[in-house]
């Protein structure tokens, strides 16, 4: 029985594969708190979808895949800014139009590459094939962006609230702003050879949606979501050796399932604070 149980660990291919889950938790899971908090769960949405063709057009001119993602990423969050700051357009539509349009440009040129080698792996993940270069690419972004949340998450809360407070209090806004997005293109980047563009704004929205309904600090909320994100990518990936599912696809339902959870008990707990208060009115 005990070896059963061991038996997911005796295995490389599934070593990488926990060994990548915990290095793309933390990052993942601070970004979505200040996603959530935000309001900003389509721009995850849209960049990861935005570097596509990015991703592409890096493969096409024999370049590292991540810098061609990494400058479609702020390409799209560096557009979306502009059009919504000069049009009367809200944000939102604009990162549809955006994120959709160069999606669509990114599938038209993957589509039209004629080759022995796949890219399917950077839109659906595959996290049993993470290679030792894998590793250290999300490991070194992980450490540098989890490393900027941590100690600059005051402030980018007090931009998240009120950017005229942040800029009155002497904070350089534009550069909490873009070094938010830069790090979500960054954070992107390091999902690419787990769980994929499609997958990954499930890491980068579910976690934070999670604690949120959780605590009410938001210091909290940084932790809850990092260990939420963590436990259900590690126990997705265990989960998936024994179901013979993808472990990427595995990993985002159990953390639709923890959100429910929690949405579930906040919705009891909301109802019986209500009936408490009628019954002493």
């Amino acid at each position: 029985m005990i070896d059963t149980l061991l038996l997911p660990f005796q295995f490389p291919f599934m070593q990488n594969a926990f060994w990548i889950a915990l290095m793309v938790a933390p990052p993942t899971a601070l970004l979505s708190c200040f996603l959530v908090l935000k309001g900003w769960a389509l721009m995850g949405d849209a960049v990861s979808h935005a570097t596509l063709p990015g991703i592409v057009l890096a493969w096409m001119l024999g370049l590292p895949l991540i810098v061609g993602a990494f400058a479609a990423g702020m390409t799209c969050a560096l557009l979306t800014g502009y059009l919504s700051h000069n049009s009367r357009v809200k944000q939102d539509t604009v990162m549809g139009v955006v994120f959709s349009g160069m999606f669509g440009i990114g599938i038209i040129m993957y589509t039209s590459i004629h080759t022995n080698e796949h890219l399917d792996h950077i839109l659906f993940g595959n996290m049993l094939g993470v290679g030792v270069k894998d590793l250290w690419t999300s490991g070194l972004i992980a450490i540098a962006v989890s490393g900027l949340l941590a100690l600059k998450w005051r402030d980018l809360l007090l931009h998240a609230f009120d950017p005229a407070q942040a800029q009155a209090s002497g904070l350089r806004t534009n550069l909490l702003h873009y070094g938010l997005l830069s790090a979500l293109s960054l954070t992107i980047v390091a999902t690419l050879s787990s769980v994929g563009l499609i997958l990954a704004v499930a890491l980068l929205v579910t976690p934070g949606a999670i604690a949120f309904l959780t605590v009410r600090s938001f210091g909290r909320m940084l932790w809850v979501s990092v260990l939420v994100c963590a436990a259900s990518m590690l126990g997705g990936t265990y989960v998936s050796f024994f179901l013979d599912s993808a472990p990427a696809a595995t990993i985002v339902l159990v953390l639709t399932a923890i959100f429910v959870l929690a949405f579930l008990r906040r919705l009891s707990i909301t109802r019986r604070t209500s009936r408490m208060a009628a019954q002493g009115g």
